[in-house]
């Protein structure tokens, strides 16, 4: 691996001459008891560079880039800038570090120049603030109006409001935390073209996500961590996605395959003109959306978050009630009146999107966790007492199965990395066996290892004969294990598409509200 690193490692001497690192790690240690989150990375971030930091969940990244903004102090090491050593925070900020973080820190019922102002040092007026996020958004390609409220931008709107804000503050170096998550791909690409802007400026950005190929158009350097320790820094553009993969894990990642002759067999999930009002104020009204998902498919959800999939989800698992109990069948069964309980008791099973608060209590062992979701039609309840063996069975299985690392059998759910826990919360579900699995997101946020065994579980449970559904802000994964695909747009469904005729492009179209010419459109459904 040293040789390897020496090979291509781009910020060897010789190829910045003149020059001298903006900001560098050296020895940057952090330990938590006897925990050592970050183990002596060292990193040398150039101007003008766009510098990938890549890991698995877990790997140490957070607690890198955190050291590195201000937000924790190491407990060994030093972060330099420009030779001279950050003191802290505030002379992090001041020299320049600015971060856009993976979930924005926005609020809804605020206009974009309060949601601004709230993150800036407030020695300008107000007015004039305002006038200069107005030119420094169309000056960047990412135009916002600043009298406009919050709720009513797209969620690419909203990253736009973060990065703008960060770019206010006129910063060397910039921290961006999985920057094209929310974003449809065109979206994505004029992220791509202001990202390129702010290098030719000669400001530096450290870019961390787990789309590798993302990685290999745009990044010039790539730092990859595993286990708390820097295993190498490398040209990602000279790797492929599988090399880069295999640094991050250590090994190879399993191929995901479905079955080469899938076979589909009754309708087991069939949703009937369903139309919801929003639960809350700046919710998303679900409006005349019908599909049929037969056993043995796969039937995936693309959209940008806030589009209704949330509200779906609450649909067709039972957390919001139809009046109708036909919109949603089960196995054949009127379930939209039905309980949570009672459409598991059906043979549903549920993965929402939200991994902590939602899909597990973090304060709650996972055999407690496990009961929570299995108790009605797992076999964990006898006459009115837990079987307390199994639920420990359950994770157990799951931790064989989906290869969840944790520190111990039954750790609490919040002690497991987003990754694991993932894992965790979907095996809990496929273990069951489930006729109908709906699940959100299934992979967000985890990393390539992590995210292949969760997608072959699901392959496999739809090759067993279920029916999956699957949301997802993921193109690759949809186009991946998906049978057919549809997009979710301000509360409406699209007709799906057979998944060898959903192009990124098409999607992506879709995504951002166009509409499919009508010959197109008429093709799409009867493929």
């Amino acid at each position: 691996m040293q040789a390897h690193q020496r090979m291509l490692d781009p910020t060897s001497k010789g190829l910045h001459s003149g020059e001298s690192p903006l900001l560098q790690t050296a020895g940057l240690t952090k330990r938590y008891g006897d925990f050592l989150a970050n183990d002596c990375i060292d990193i040398d971030i150039w101007p003008g560079e766009i510098h990938a930091l890549l890991g698995e969940n877990g790997a140490g990244k957070s607690t890198l880039v955190k050291a590195i903004y201000g937000l924790i102090q190491p407990s060994a090491g030093e972060i330099r800038w420009q030779g001279e050593r950050l003191s802290g925070p505030s002379d992090a900020r001041r020299r320049g570090i600015g971060m856009v973080f993976q979930h924005f820190s926005l609020f809804d019922n605020l206009t974009v120049a309060e949601n601004v102002a709230l993150g800036l040092d407030g020695k300008e007026s107000f007015k004039h603030m305002s006038a200069r996020l107005e030119q420094v958004s169309k000056l960047y390609g990412l135009p916002l109006d600043p009298r406009r409220e919050v709720w009513q931008l797209s969620v690419g709107e909203r990253q736009r409001i973060e990065i703008v804000r960060a770019l206010m503050q006129d910063p060397k170096f910039l921290i961006l935390d999985e920057p094209t998550a929310v974003l449809t791909p065109q979206e994505a690409d004029q992220l791509f073209i202001v990202l390129e802007r702010l290098k030719a400026e000669g400001r530096a950005i450290l870019y961390i996500s787990h789309k590798l190929e993302e990685v290999k158009r745009l990044c010039d350097t790539a730092t990859i961590l595993r286990g708390g320790r820097k295993i190498a820094t490398c040209n990602p553009r000279l790797e492929t996605a599988a090399s880069l993969a295999r640094m991050m894990v250590g090994g190879d990642i399993k191929e995901v395959k479905a079955a080469s002759a899938r076979k589909t067999t009754v309708p087991r999930l069939v949703v009937n003109d369903l139309s919801l009002a929003p639960g809350e104020a700046h919710g998303v009204r679900l409006e005349h959306i019908s599909f049929e998902l037969k056993g043995g498919e796969i039937l995936g959800i693309a959209g940008v978050a806030g589009n209704g999939q949330d509200e779906l989800f609450a649909a067709l698992s039972g957390e919001r009630l139809s009046k109708d109990p036909g919109t949603v069948v089960i196995e054949g069964i009127a379930a939209g009146h039905l309980s949570i309980t009672q459409r598991r008791k059906l043979g549903a099973a549920f993965v929402p999107e939200e991994r902590l608060g939602h899909g597990a209590a973090p304060r709650m062992k996972l055999s407690e966790n496990a009961l929570l979701t299995g108790h009605a039609a797992s076999g964990m309840v006898h006459r009115g007492f837990i079987d307390t063996a199994a639920t420990l069975k359950t994770v157990d299985s799951a931790t064989e199965r989906f290869d969840v690392r944790k520190a111990k059998r039954d750790p609490e759910a919040g002690s497991l990395s987003g990754g694991n826990l993932q894992k965790f919360i979907v095996g809990r579900e496929i273990l069951r066996k489930p006729a109908v699995l709906v699940v959100g997101q299934p992979t967000w946020g985890v990393d390539a290892g992590a995210a292949a065994v969760i997608r072959q579980a699901l392959l496999d449970l739809a090759t067993a004969g279920a029916a999956v559904l699957v949301t997802s802000q993921d193109l690759d994964e949809l186009s991946e294990i998906a049978n057919r695909i549809a997009v979710m747009f301000h509360g409406k469904l699209s007709a799906p598409l057979a998944t060898s005729e959903a192009s990124r492009e098409k999607l992506g179209l879709l995504m951002g509200g166009s509409s499919l010419e009508p010959k197109e459109a008429a093709h799409a459904v009867g493929a």
